[in-house]
């Protein structure tokens, strides 16, 4: 009844969302990663979907930044003549 009086269904207040299992998501891209150092992001993510999996981009990204892979590299600075 006090559902009914906020106007909240049942469903949604016993809702529990499903916290997602990264590890598969980081045991993969350790394994490209250790493989091709000097690899990033994109080049990464192509080689997971040649592979098989089908996850989306924006959570490989995230793995990909909470295990540090995303430094930026500094280049040499050219000299001008």
């Amino acid at each position: 009844m006090s559902c009914a009086i906020v106007g909240l269904s049942r469903c949604a207040y016993y809702y529990q969302p499903k916290l997602p299992d990264d590890s598969v998501i980081v045991s993969v891209l350790s394994a490209i990663t250790d493989r091709h150092l000097r690899w990033g992001f994109p080049k990464c993510f192509n080689r997971i979907r040649k592979l098989g999996y089908k996850w989306n981009h924006k959570r490989v990204y995230r793995v990909y930044c909470e295990l540090k892979l995303n430094l930026r590299v500094k280049r040499k600075q050219r000299i001008p003549p």
